[in-house]
C-alpha cells in the first residue's frame, strides 16, 4: 500500500510539473523551465538568450521609419510602412496567440491546484513535503500568471495603436503616392504636349527656313546674273581681253609675215629685174604652217590657171634638193607639219611653156603649235572631232561628227558606237595634208588607214588639223613607224 502511494504521488508530481509550465515565451509559442531554488522560489534559468520585449521592437522598428523617411521617396516610404503594418498585424497575431495561452494556463493551474488538493491526504509522510512546495508553486504560478496577464493586455493596447497609426500612414503613403502619380501624369502629358507644341514650331521653322532659304538663293542667283551681265556688257573679262590681245597679235603677226613676203618679192624683182618681167605668175599668202598659198596671174595676157598643168615640189633649203609632192596638183596648196623649214615651188605648165613661181623663204612653224603638241603628248590618248568628207575618192554625203582617236599604239576612227577604221601604226599606214585643193584645205588631212581604204577627213580648226598630224607622226616614230603622204621620202 505504501509503494504504490509513493509511485502513484511521484507519477502525479512529475505530471503536473511537466503539464503545467510557469511561464510562458510568447516568440517562440512554448513554456520556458523553471527551477525551484532556495525557500521554495521559482527561478528562471539563464541557459536561453534573452529576448527583447515586443514593445521596444516595435519602437526600435518605428525609429527607423521615422529616421528614413527624409531619405526615402515616397514609393519606398509607402512600402516600408506596408511592411511596418504587416509586422503590426504578426505581433497582434502573437498577442493573441498569448492570450489563449494564458487562458490554457489557468485552466491548467486550477486543475493542478485541484489534483495537489485531492492528494494532500492521500500522499504518506515522506512525500508530504514535496506536495507542499508543490502546492506553494502552485499558488505563486497563480499569482504571477494575473501579472503577466496585465501586462500582455497593456502591450496588445500599445500594439493595437502602433497598428493603427502605422495604418493610417500606409494610407496617407498611399495618397499621397496616388496624388503624385496623378501629378507626375498630368506633368507628362503636359511635358509631351509642350514637346509636341515645340517640334510643330520647329518644323514650321524648318519649313519658313526651307521657304526663305529657296528664295533667297533664287534671289542670289537672279542678282548674280545680273551682276555677270552688267559686267559682260561694261568689263570685259581677263580672258576676253586675252583673246582680244592673241587677235591683235596675230593680225600683227600675218600683217608683218606678208610684209616680209612683200619685202622678199621685191628683193628678188631687184636682184633680176629680167626674169621678173617676163614672170606671169606669183604665190600669194601667208608662207606659214596653218595658211594657204594659191597661185594667182599677174597680167591678164597670161592663161587661165585652171586650164594648166600644176605641180607641187618641195625643196631642201640645203641643196636645193627637189622633191615631188604626190597628188598636189591644184592651183591651192595648204602646207603641213611636214613642209616646215623647205621651201615650196609650183610649176606651172600651159601648152609646150612652163613657168615656175616659189615661196620667197622656208616655210614658217605655227605659233604656240610645239607646245600644244607636247601637252597631248603626256596623254596617252587624244580625241579629235572630225567630219568625213571624201572616202576612197569619193565625195561623201554630210555626214554626222566622227570622233578620230590619236593613240599611242594605234588610230581609231568612230561615229558613236560604230567603228569606222581602227588600225595600229604600221608601214602601209599614210597620213598628211590635203593636197586636193579648196577653201577648206589647211583643215583637212588624208589618212589611208589599211590598202583599200583612205579618207579625207576635216577638223574644227586648222590648229588641230595640223596637230593631229604632229601628234600621230610622234607617236608612231616611237613605234619606229615614219608617217608620210603617197610618194612622199621618209628619210632625209
Amino acid at each position: 500500500m505504501t509503494r504504490v502511494a509513493r509511485d502513484y504521488g511521484d507519477k502525479l508530481h512529475n505530471e503536473a510539473f511537466r503539464s503545467v509550465p510557469l511561464h510562458t515565451n510568447f516568440l517562440m509559442n512554448r513554456f520556458p523551465n523553471y527551477k525551484i531554488g532556495t525557500k521554495n522560489i521559482a527561478i528562471e534559468p539563464n541557459g536561453d538568450p534573452e529576448v527583447p520585449p515586443l514593445k521596444e521592437i516595435v519602437a526600435k522598428e518605428t525609429a527607423d521609419l521615422l529616421d528614413r523617411r527624409q531619405r526615402l521617396s515616397v514609393r519606398e516610404l509607402a512600402k516600408k510602412f506596408e511592411k511596418g503594418l504587416y509586422t503590426a498585424t504578426l505581433l497582434s497575431n502573437e498577442v493573441k496567440w498569448g492570450q489563449v495561452a494564458l487562458l490554457e494556463r489557468d485552466v491548467l493551474v486550477d486543475k493542478l491546484r485541484n489534483v495537489l488538493d485531492s492528494l494532500r491526504g492521500r500522499v504518506v509522510s515522506k512525500n508530504r513535503d514535496e506536495l507542499e512546495s508543490s502546492i506553494s508553486m502552485a499558488e505563486k504560478l497563480a499569482v504571477q500568471l494575473p501579472q503577466r496577464e496585465g501586462e500582455l493586455l497593456q502591450q496588445k493596447a500599445e500594439v493595437k495603436k502602433l497598428a493603427t497609426s502605422l495604418k493610417l500612414a500606409s494610407e496617407d503613403a498611399k495618397r499621397i503616392v496616388d496624388e503624385e502619380r496623378v501629378n507626375a501624369r498630368i506633368e507628362i502629358e503636359s511635358a509631351r504636349a509642350a514637346v509636341q507644341r515645340v517640334q510643330q514650331a520647329l518644323h514650321e521653322h524648318e519649313e519658313l527656313s526651307r521657304r526663305t532659304e529657296k528664295q533667297d538663293v533664287q534671289e542670289l542667283k537672279t542678282e548674280v546674273q545680273a551682276a555677270r551681265r552688267i559686267k559682260m556688257l561694261h568689263y570685259r573679262s581677263k580672258v576676253m581681253d586675252m583673246e582680244n590681245e592673241i587677235q591683235v597679235l596675230r593680225a600683227q603677226f600675218a600683217e608683218k609675215a606678208s610684209l616680209s613676203v612683200q619685202l622678199r618679192k621685191e628683193l628678188t624683182m631687184r636682184k633680176s629685174p629680167k626674169e621678173n618681167k617676163d614672170r606671169i605668175y606669183e604665190l600669194e599668202g601667208l608662207e606659214s604652217l596653218g595658211s594657204c598659198l594659191h597661185i594667182i596671174r599677174r597680167t591678164n595676157t597670161a592663161p587661165n590657171v585652171s586650164d594648166c598643168l600644176i605641180q607641187w615640189y618641195r625643196i631642201q633649203p640645203v641643196g636645193s634638193k627637189i622633191e615631188l609632192i604626190s597628188g598636189a596638183t591644184k592651183p591651192v596648196y595648204a602646207p603641213e607639219p611636214f613642209d616646215v623649214g623647205r621651201f615650196l615651188q609650183a610649176e606651172i605648165t600651159f601648152g609646150d611653156d612652163s613657168v615656175t613661181v616659189k615661196t620667197a623663204g622656208p616655210i614658217d612653224p605655227a605659233a604656240g603649235l610645239g607646245s600644244y603638241v607636247e601637252e597631248l603628248v603626256r596623254k596617252p590618248e587624244t580625241e579629235f572631232n572630225v567630219v568625213v568628207v571624201q572616202e576612197n575618192g569619193n565625195d561623201c554625203d554630210v555626214d554626222p561628227i566622227h570622233v578620230l582617236n590619236i593613240g599611242r599604239l594605234r588610230m581609231k576612227l568612230s561615229r558613236g558606237k560604230a567603228v569606222v577604221a581602227k588600225e595600229f601604226y604600221s608601214s602601209s599606214m599614210q597620213l598628211c595634208g590635203a593636197r586636193g585643193g579648196g577653201n577648206a584645205a589647211a583643215q583637212t588631212l588624208f589618212w589611208r588607214p589599211k590598202k583599200g581604204l583612205h579618207l579625207t577627213l576635216a577638223f574644227e580648226s586648222v590648229r588641230e588639223r595640223n596637230a593631229a598630224i604632229m601628234l600621230a607622226r610622234r607617236f608612231a616614230i616611237d613605234c619606229n613607224i615614219m608617217l608620210a603622204g603617197p610618194g612622199d621620202r621618209t628619210t632625209g
